[in-house]
């Protein structure tokens, strides 16, 4: 699903089963060595769909460790993302040569918690929201803008490595063709990212790409 709203030069792999995630590096056992058994197996999915994602990309096979901040290192001459929710798990690849960097995110596709979709907007997002949800009622436009921010995020960082708050990133949806912009109020190597998104499957999955 998630291949859909990325260019043709990312490999990804994704799973909506945790039963079979696969083998784990002793280095990437090492991050869930303390973990209960819910996030070791959230996390083995995870890093499953990353070795098949960088076998299907033809990189060498190998560990993928997590960094300070949690997020994966990935092996030299590659960027990437993965992420996960209730019932899905996913991974995009590509080589440096051709992306500077990637994010995605996925998420259920219901509107987010009480409360929180002020933490997330800002009071010029949540009047956008306001309109997509009177013209669209049926999509969780709330829910779709905080995956959006994530996957900002996750671009973000392997390029500042800082950390980027949701009022850091102002987000305009474009309903119709299902793409999405985020300017930037702080400074960095770019000020604005562009992205695409999708609902399949119960499901809101978003993806930003930095050529």
């Amino acid at each position: 699903m998630i291949a859909a709203i990325l260019p043709a030069a990312v490999a990804t792999a994704e799973t909506r089963d945790d039963a079979r995630p696969g083998r784990l590096f002793p280095e990437e056992e090492a991050t869930v060595a303390g973990a209960v058994e819910k996030r070791r197996h959230e996390f083995a999915a995870g890093r499953g769909c990353a070795h098949r994602a960088l076998e299907r990309l033809g990189a060498p096979a190998g560990p993928i460790p997590a960094g300070d901040r949690g997020e994966p290192v990935w092996p030299t001459g590659v960027v990437g993302s993965i992420t996960h929710c209730h019932g899905y798990r996913g991974c995009a690849v590509a080589r440096a040569a051709d992306l500077a960097a990637i994010g995605i995110d996925a998420e259920p596709h219901e509107p987010l918690p009480e409360g929180l979709a002020e933490r997330v907007a800002g009071v010029e997002e949540r009047s956008r929201l306001a309109e997509l949800a009177r013209a669209e009622p049926a999509i969780a436009w709330d829910r779709l803008l905080f995956s959006a921010k994530e996957s900002v995020y996750k671009a973000w960082y392997p390029l500042t490595e800082r950390w980027l708050g949701f009022d850091d990133a102002v987000l305009t949806i474009d309903p119709v063709g299902r793409t999405f912009s985020a300017r930037l109020r702080v400074p960095g190597p770019v000020d604005a990212f562009e992205g695409r998104w999708l609902l399949a499957e119960g499901l809101i999955l978003t993806a930003v790409t930095v050529t």
